[in-house]
């Protein structure tokens, strides 16, 4: 793990280059001014579900940039986002129909037409996504999370290892990092505002997402692949797809990645089998190795309280997104500045840094948030203390051996439909 490491701290100190554009009113004049006389950018959408329709859309905002070929498991995907895309941007998306690849091995056709690639599939699709794409020398912006289980961890970061090498360019959909409130946030705690940092405290709290009805004809991998937010092996559970996002803030204002993690969860409200096999909320309590405590929280109850956010707690003070306040509660900064759209924001970024031949490579502190969010869900799956090093060395590999629309995904419903939900001291998790 030292390399990685090291290689994440690497990526820190040139994110922080990367954040000062962040901050600037927008950065496309000055792609617009290197794109001139420069060729065309091509790009692959490897997803095309709304994520990867935005995603594209956002990249397709950059100059210089054309669509050029579509990947989704499934066809119907493809022809949506291909449709709405289209309208929005007419001759900039160039698929025609031999372009637009459908199936399990999909992704391989698209990225080999592309210079720059958009991995939008859901998380447990993304190590061998990530991994082909950097061997096929491509640039590369994908969503967050990287993988579901330790092993698809261990790939990103070598992957990540070999885009550096090969000076690839690589953004991840962690877009905080891109978003100015954040960033001057930062500033002002790196500046002793708030003093030194006691604990974090971290929440995704709300009322859940989609589900999707099981139709009369599909397989059970079909049905997975549909549903697929409500599957370990192909989401990671809500605490890893959503809230990575509230983790990653902690870590990248600690500038450090938990040493161990315990926690408790369950599964309150929904209890139906429309939703899978996941929890609906889970509570960790992360140690950090100098002692400083994570408190993370996140749900996933209609009707109740809300919550996304973070709270930096330091011994003069607190930090939220754009404010600062005293210990007596008295605000004492806010963050006057531009609103930006940080999923746009990052998307120009990683195109400046592909025509100037910058390095940028966002996988490492990507994978670091995205263990910390499966270290989180292997304690309270297990009831157990879950150190780092043994979530980054797991064995556990959550992937189907094969991946086909005949074959077996892994959990099965029972008689009455329910899916086998984790029990606290009797799952195994390593």
């Amino acid at each position: 793990m030292e390399q990685s490491e090291n290689s994440q701290q690497t990526d820190r100190r040139s994110f922080l280059k990367a954040g000062s554009l962040a901050t600037a009113a927008s950065l496309l004049p000055s792609i617009a001014s290197a794109q001139d006389g420069g060729k065309e950018i091509k790009v692959a959408l490897v997803g095309c579900g709304g994520r990867g329709t935005g995603a594209a859309s956002q990249s397709l905002n950059v100059p210089g940039t054309k669509l050029v070929a579509m990947a989704d498991a499934f066809g119907d995907k493809i022809d949506r986002a291909h449709e709405t895309l289209k309208k929005q941007f007419g001759e900039r998306v160039d698929v025609p129909e031999e372009r637009r690849f459908h199936g399990f091995d999909a992704f391989k056709k698209a990225i080999d037409c592309a210079d720059l690639v958009l991995l939008c599939t859901p998380p447990g699709f993304r190590p061998p996504h990530f991994e082909y794409a950097v061997a096929s020398g491509k640039h590369v912006f994908m969503e967050k999370p990287v993988a579901v289980d330790g092993p698809g961890i261990r790939k990103v970061i070598e992957a990540a290892k070999v885009a550096d090498k090969k000076k690839l360019k690589v953004v991840c959909g962690l877009q905080r990092h891109y978003q100015n409130s954040y960033l001057e946030t930062l500033n002002k705690i790196k500046e002793g505002m708030i003093g030194e940092i006691s604990s974090t405290q971290v929440y995704w709290s709300g009322g859940g997402v989609w589900t999707r009805d099981r139709k009369e004809g599909m397989t059970e991998m079909e049905y997975q692949m549909r549903n697929w937010y409500y599957f370990n092996w192909i989401c990671g559970d809500h605490i890893c797809e959503q809230h990575i996002h509230n983790l990653d803030v902690s870590n990248w204002f600690m500038g450090a990645h938990p040493a161990k993690a315990n926690g408790i969860g369950g599964r309150s409200k929904r209890i139906g089998k429309e939703w899978g096999e996941i929890y609906d909320h889970h509570y960790v309590e992360y140690t950090y190795p100098d002692g400083t405590i994570m408190n993370s929280q996140c749900k996933h109850w209609n009707g109740t309280w809300s919550k996304v956010s973070e709270t930096i707690v330091g011994t003069k003070g607190s930090a939220t997104p754009g404010m600062i306040k005293d210990r007596s509660g008295k605000i004492i900064w806010r963050f006057r500045g531009e609103n930006n759209n940080p999923y746009q924001t990052e998307h120009e970024v990683l195109v400046q840094h592909i025509l100037e031949n910058k390095p940028i490579n966002n996988a490492f502190y990507t994978a670091e948030a995205t263990l910390t969010a499966i270290m989180g869900r292997m304690a309270t799956y297990s009831g157990q203390e879950v150190t780092w090093e043994q979530a980054l060395n797991s064995d556990l590999d959550t992937m189907p051996k094969v991946l086909a629309w005949d074959a077996d995904p892994g959990p099965k419903p029972g008689a009455d439909g329910l899916y086998p939900a984790p029990i606290p001291g009797v799952t195994k998790v390593f």
